[in-house]
């Protein structure tokens, strides 16, 4: 972890809260998971140095909702944690991880997920765009950050059982990532 990286979380993570460790258990899992995928596909030249960077401050935001169950007290609903990771990253120079932020929910939301489930968020789309920023979203999809699966990886099956609740299509968009990213789907 480079040293601004490690300075922003510190910023915003206090050492010993309760937060912070839900924060760097999830990072961590998730950042090694993504430079797995990164290492084992060099054909998809993904700058390596940007999915750390992406995958270490993606969830940022946390500090800013209320969560309690992974010891977040802020005032913000958990939904607009990418939106406020997204200001977060901005405000500390870091613009170019804005987007990791923003668009890692899920498989990425929709200006019509937005308005058909009244998200409180932006209307706009919040898709990862870059080969990166899939890379993120796709290795956040099996680490949670329920005590289970804070490090132990969800299955295939889990992720695919929690994105049908926004529509086959969300299940469709993971499976052309477990085929780019080489990941393989159970029969």
């Amino acid at each position: 972890m480079n040293k601004r990286i490690q300075e922003i979380i510190d910023a915003y993570f206090p050492v010993g809260s309760v937060m912070r460790d839900y924060y760097l258990l999830h990072v961590e899992n998730v950042t090694k998971k993504a430079l797995s995928i990164c290492d084992r596909n060099p054909n998809l030249q993904a700058n390596r140095d940007l999915v750390e960077a992406g995958a270490l401050l993606h969830d940022i935001g946390i500090c800013c909702v209320f969560a309690p169950e992974i010891g977040c007290y802020g005032e913000e609903p958990y939904i607009r944690h990418g939106v406020l990771g997204a200001e977060i990253v901005c405000r500390e120079g870091l613009s170019e991880i804005a987007p990791f932020c923003e668009n890692h929910i899920g498989v990425g939301i929709t200006e019509a997920d937005i308005v058909k489930y009244r998200l409180d968020l932006p209307v706009c789309n919040m898709i990862p765009q870059t080969v990166e920023q899939k890379m993120v979203a796709f290795a956040d999809k099996f680490f949670s950050k329920s005590q289970h699966h804070l490090t132990v990886p969800k299955p295939i099956e889990k992720i695919h059982k929690g994105l049908l609740r926004y529509g086959v299509e969300k299940i469709a968009i993971f499976n052309q990532w477990c085929e780019l990213f080489g990941e393989e789907l159970p029969n």
